[in-house]
């Protein structure tokens, strides 16, 4: 058994990263304490009356019950009336809420009127205006925030760059970000923003120029360095390596880089640099989650199981991963290990989620190679299957083990009792045919083979699995012929359709046809069968020598095979 399919572990692998949860690239200063406060509202001097009172109470309760309309109604008559920020921005909210968009602007002109200190009302009304795509006016109101922001610009200009990242048309916010961003062409954020929206409308060129002005402006900014690699990643990964390499080797405490670079290691298929990587996070930072996971499963791709066993027992510790799926890589280990009994203890530990099925599958084929044919099957038996095609294979897993314990007929029986319940199942009517034909009922076969070709007509290997029968019990050869060239031409490439319309010519006396064909699936897959074809073909053009060394090479390689054990009885008894 092979362990795990290379593509399917980079996929796990990628999955298993991305659940690392990075921070935001920044490293933004913070404000100066006076400024991180924000400015108390100046509220206004007027009474509490008892028709404000019940204005107010009549609107909390339209609120409560649903009552939008009158809700947002009756909250701007109040603002408008108190001139109080806190009832401005409440009725701002209400006409949000509803999609009241020119009620949400008059709401918020007359916050900003009663409170003009306030940054948060400049900002959504700006973004209340982009929302309703009136872009000159968000301008203007983009361009009061930049100029009020005290830290520099620079704060101000990511939190402008992240509500116009929201607007549909990229090509018009870019548009945005560059007329925003031209008053300010030392601030390393305007040239970021405008690099980074210029990356959405799909204008490289200007993203990767624009961010590395903003790294000359700030050459220690991760999120510089970091959008400059993701820019890089796809047309010179080796080159965003180098950038984020060099990076590090400046600034080695960097986790979010670190773990970028490990992703892109990964990506490159640098398995052992990228274990490295993942490794230090891991010491830097124990409290990051899937360390373990990730690491095991880089073990794996480059077939260190002792150290995959190592990091998925780490992650059984440590890791929010379910221990049912590291129960499961740890029965695979045991497994490629040769440790069954370990196997099979891992397995019984998954007990639900997504790998339960295989689990239990692995674990009735285990017990049937260790002799325990009954309990494997009696395994089988109990699993309850999501769907058809996990009853399918349950069939045909059951089939398979009835039929590596030289019990065809029972098999046959299993694969017949599913296609009572499953009579129209592509997949469960090939095995089924195919074991009719090993326990000897042609015609059986043939129907079930022709209805394969009925429910799937580009299916080529029902064409030639009916072809190589007829061709195998010598009959019908011109049908046979037409059923396995059709096969070919389905799929052209395949050594077995090969290996059968090669016999086909040989059966119809075309023995230079029949050798080329051979010798190109046997180039393709020195499987015995084929190599049996083959050296018969050439033991009877005359070139026994050839035809003796493929057999015996063949027997060497496979001393089990019946094929070429045969046709030496055949040709040299």
């Amino acid at each position: 058994m092979k362990l795990i399919h290379s593509l399917t572990v980079c996929s796990l692998l990628l999955t298993a990263c991305a659940q690392v949860p990075p921070r935001v690239v920044s490293e933004q200063p913070a404000p100066p304490p006076e400024q991180q406060a924000e400015v108390a509202p100046v509220l206004p001097n007027i009474e509490l009356s008892s028709e404000l009172l019940y204005q107010f109470l009549l609107t909390e309760i339209a609120s409560q019950r649903g009552h939008s309309v009158l809700a947002a109604k009756g909250s701007a008559e109040l603002a408008r009336k108190t001139r109080d920020p806190r009832l401005a921005q409440r009725a701002t909210q209400f006409a949000m809420d509803m999609g009241d968009m020119q009620g949400a602007v008059e709401a918020f002109k007359l916050w900003q009127e009663v409170e003009p200190a306030s940054p948060y009302a400049g900002r959504m009304l700006a973004s209340i205006l982009l929302r309703g795509g009136k872009l000159d006016e968000a301008q203007v109101e983009f361009v009061k925030v930049l100029k009020d922001d005290k830290n520099g610009g620079g704060h101000g200009f990511l939190q402008v760059y992240q509500m116009i990242t929201s607007y549909p048309d990229r090509a018009a916010a870019l548009k945005l970000v560059r007329e925003l961003a031209e008053p300010y062409p030392e601030l390393a954020e305007a040239h970021w923003s405008v690099g980074h929206m210029a990356s959405l409308a799909g204008d490289q060129a200007l993203a990767l120029s624009e961010i590395r002005k903003s790294r000359q402006l700030r050459p220690d900014w991760a999120m510089a360095v970091s959008l400059e690699a993701q820019l890089l990643q796809k047309e010179s990964p080796q080159q965003a390596l180098e950038v984020l390499q060099k990076f590090l080797t400046q600034r080695p405490q960097s986790r979010e880089i670190r773990l970028q670079y490990a992703r892109a290691l990964l990506e490159q298929k640098q398995y052992q640099q990228a274990r490295d990587e993942f490794k230090r996070l891991s010491d830097d930072n124990p409290e990051l989650p899937d360390m373990a996971f990730t690491m095991a499963l880089i073990s794996l791709q480059l077939n260190d199981l002792q150290g995959a066993e190592t990091f998925f027992n780490e992650a059984l510790g440590k890791d929010g991963r379910a221990p049912e799926t590291i129960h499961f890589y740890l029965g695979q280990i045991g497994e490629a290990r040769q440790k069954p009994d370990e196997a099979l203890a891992h397995y019984r530990q998954v007990q639900g989620g997504e790998y339960l099925f295989p689990a239990q599958v692995r674990v009735a084929y285990l017990l049937s190679k260790q002799g325990k044919l009954d309990e494997a099957r009696a395994m089988l038996g109990k699993i309850e299957p999501a769907d058809n095609q996990q009853r399918v294979q349950l069939l045909l897993i059951e089939a398979q083990l009835l039929r590596e314990s030289r019990q065809d007929q029972a098999a046959y029986q299993v694969l017949q009792q599913g296609l009572a319940k499953l009579p129209n199942h592509p997949e469960l009517l090939y095995a089924a045919g195919m074991m009719a034909d090993r326990v000897g009922k042609p015609a059986e076969f043939e129907q079930m083979m022709r209805k394969v070709i009925q429910l799937q007509p580009e299916q080529a290997q029902a064409y030639n699995a009916l072809g190589y029968g007829l061709l195998e019990r010598n009959e019908r050869i011109p049908e046979a012929m037409e059923l396995v060239e059709k096969a070919l031409q389905l799929s052209p490439d395949d050594p077995a359709i090969m290996d059968s319309v090669g016999w086909g010519y040989y059966r119809s006396g075309k023995l230079a046809q029949s050798e080329q064909m051979l010798r190109r699936a046997f180039a393709g897959n020195a499987d015995p069968e084929i190599a049996a074809h083959l050296g018969e073909v050439l033991w009877v053009s005359g070139n026994k020598t050839e035809a003796q060394k493929i057999w015996q090479d063949s027997l060497k390689a496979h001393p089990d095979s019946i094929e070429v054990q045969n046709v030496l009885r055949k040709f040299m008894p």
